[in-house]
């Protein structure tokens, strides 16, 4: 699995994650964007995402 810097180095290379952070809800990209420090890998990204979607921030 790739690691990245951070949220933003992702997006710019990974495509795929790119894509579903695209197809998330406004909401949830804008708390994930908060954090993006502290998102380096694609399934980080899910699993956040997928808490949030949840409600168990």
């Amino acid at each position: 699995m790739e690691r990245y810097h951070n949220l933003t180095e992702m997006l710019a290379v990974n495509h795929t994650a790119h894509a579903y952070f695209d197809s998330l809800p406004d909401y949830i990209r804008q708390m994930i964007t908060e954090r993006g420090s502290n998102v380096h890998t694609a399934d980080e990204l899910q699993a956040y995402a997928d808490k949030l979607l949840r409600g168990d921030d």
